[in-house]
């Protein structure tokens, strides 16, 4: 039996392909007007990823989304009919001298007085959100706001919004209960007018969000491989068995581990059958390796990184800095800036080299769009500094910025996507920090409640559309009775996301503390959490084991996620056996394998 193995590309230009020529085309958002990220039209009941995600504004704004939905009169083709105030001042429809109408909130005296309309939202359904806003003058944030049952207010996402250009603002929010609700704008600054157009809300059932997440997982994580099985004269051979066994998957999905690991053998084995990917919850950060100031003990996290050595756990370096003062050893916070600085040069020299070569990433300055303790005491440019130093002492890896809330809770203002990406752009624009391979980093601590998906996925769209790549890095949920469903929904997402590279779960089993995200109680038995999680690793890599037979053209094809398999294939007569190594690449859209039997 011989194999020769031939990669085709199908003709027709896939979704992946599409968005990194989108990517390419815009060289990072930094140095363009605008980025847009553009996906073959499916259709509505798909829920595909028909969106049009931009980061800077535009001239004039697209037309709105799914048609508008149920928003009525969206594009303010008939003035401003169905449209009202909310709060104080005045609305009216204004023609831009290209001839495009749209809406104008003026004489506002309050951040919430804006124009609204009413809808109806029914329960169960997942409502996204999308338009184009401008101001009079300056910049603020605009963000949408729902009022439900006649006074709670829903923000669902937001947008940097400014004077002589459009912005894209895309979010919305899961309904809960069945209700009339108002949607209304928010802006900060009460002295400027908010302009409105191409206003969307268009719902979608569980049932159409996870087909169009199942869709974008086939089209993104899986190639299709075709095994053509014939004789040595070419003929083809029909019932020729070929088993198909993952042996290593291509994406990274893995689990947060502490220093439990080192002297619990049963935490050890529940770990290492299920995880290649890692990253210490507390045992790297400078609050655990000096507590004393200049007494440095790495001894913890030197065995923790020498246990995921041995059995080929690859590491992610979590965290060189942290931006919030509490969380800094209580001799820090007392330094000068003098003082802070040599210690600061001290610490990243310390755990960059000892590591170099041991982590595959670096998460340099964690939560510093939140919090600035390093700019207050060593200038704007703190967390551009150390990330230029620690790219010099470890060029070879990506360096995240890390941080919460960005995509798990929608009211948030400080951290939303828009400024998240205002701050790296800071970072970037650093002079030689053009050269660093920048991530993203999203811890994803997900709150009590239905998480809402919509703002989630229209913030990974947003951020995805710098170019680089998105991991989830501390993934939660706190506990609830809904918490396995709700978890697996959140990790989906995420896996479906193109732009999304890698998940961490900051989760495990009682016995070494994990009580909130809990996947093993203290015997080890998987709790439905736990379960969930086993069940998308095996759906996602390590399984299932596909045992094929080939058709009357000796035909096999099959979908199968990015990674190794050992492949096994068996005459139908002589049932002699020839193995052979398969990588599935995700460059590809379509593998062929051709086989030749020898009876």
């Amino acid at each position: 039996m011989c194999i020769v193995l031939r990669e085709v590309l199908y003709n027709t230009m896939m979704i992946s392909d599409k968005m990194k020529v989108a990517t390419e085309f815009c060289n990072l958002l930094f140095t363009t007007t605008s980025v847009i990220l553009l996906f073959s039209g499916l259709g509505v009941d798909s829920m595909a990823y028909d969106y049009f995600s931009t980061t800077e504004c535009m001239r004039e704004p697209q037309r709105a989304q799914y048609g508008g939905g149920i928003i009525v009169n969206p594009g303010f083709d008939h003035n401003i009919e169905s449209w009202t105030v909310f709060g104080n001042g005045t609305i009216e429809e204004r023609i831009s001298n290209d001839g495009n109408r749209f809406i104008v909130a003026r004489n506002r005296t309050q951040s919430l007085d804006s124009f609204s309309q009413k809808i109806q939202l029914k329960k169960g359904l997942i409502y996204v959100f999308s338009g184009w806003f401008q101001l009079s003058e300056g910049s603020d944030t605009v963000s949408v706001v729902f009022k439900l049952n006649g006074s709670e207010m829903v923000k669902g996402g937001h947008v940097i919004a400014k004077n002589g250009c459009w912005s894209f603002l895309k979010g919305g929010v899961v309904a809960n209960f069945s209700s009339s609700a108002q949607i209304h704008f928010e802006s900060n600054n009460p002295n400027v007018e908010i302009w409105g157009d191409s206003v969307s809300l268009q719902p979608f059932t569980k049932k159409q969000w996870r087909s169009h997440q199942d869709n974008s997982i086939e089209r993104v994580r899986k190639s299709r491989v075709r095994f053509h099985v014939t004789n040595v004269n070419k003929t083809s051979l029909e019932g020729a068995k070929i088993v198909i066994k993952p042996t290593k998957p291509n994406f990274p999905f893995g689990c947060g581990m502490n220093h439990n690991i080192l002297n619990n053998t049963e935490y050890q084995k529940w770990f290492v059958s299920r995880f290649k990917y890692t990253t210490f919850t507390n045992e790297m950060k400078w609050y655990s390796t000096e507590k004393i100031q200049g007494i440095e003990n790495y001894t913890i996290a030197d065995a923790m990184v020498e246990f995921n050595r041995r059995n080929g756990i690859s590491v992610r370096g979590h965290t060189i800095f942290w931006d919030d003062m509490k969380f800094n050893p209580v001799w820090v916070k007392t330094l000068s800036p003098r003082g802070l600085r040599k210690a600061a040069a001290k610490r990243i020299n310390s755990i960059v080299l000892r590591y170099k070569g041991k982590v595959i990433a670096w998460d340099v300055m964690n939560e510093n769009v939140h919090y600035r303790f390093f700019e207050d005491k060593l200038g704007e440019n703190a967390s551009a500094i150390y990330y230029s130093k620690a790219h010099e002492l470890d060029p070879t890896v990506p360096m995240f910025m890390n941080e919460f809330n960005t995509i798990a809770y929608s009211g948030e203002k400080i951290a939303s996507p828009a400024n998240y990406v205002k701050k790296l752009k800071e970072i970037m624009e650093f002079p030689g920090n053009d050269r660093i391979p920048f991530a993203i980093g999203l811890q994803g601590h997900f709150s009590q409640g239905q998480p809402n998906l919509a703002y989630m996925r229209s913030s990974l769209d947003f951020l995805g559309a710098t170019g680089l790549p998105i991991w989830l890095t501390e993934t939660s949920m706190d506990p609830q009775p809904q918490q396995a469903e709700y978890f697996e929904e959140v990790l989906r997402e995420a896996y479906s996301h193109p732009a999304v590279k890698g998940i961490i779960m900051f989760a495990g089993p009682a016995q070494a503390g994990f009580l909130g995200t809990l996947l093993a109680d203290q015997n080890f038995t998987i709790t439905p959490t736990g379960q969930v999680v086993d069940n998308l690793i095996h759906e996602w890599g390590t399984g299932p084991t596909h045992t094929l037979i080939s058709d009357t053209t000796g035909i096999v094809d099959i979908s199968l996620n990015h990674g190794d398999y050992d492949v096994t294939v068996t005459h139908p007569v002589t049932q002699y056996i020839q193995n052979l190594n398969l990588s599935v690449n995700k460059g590809l859209s379509h593998q062929n394998i051709h086989v030749k039997v020898h009876a």
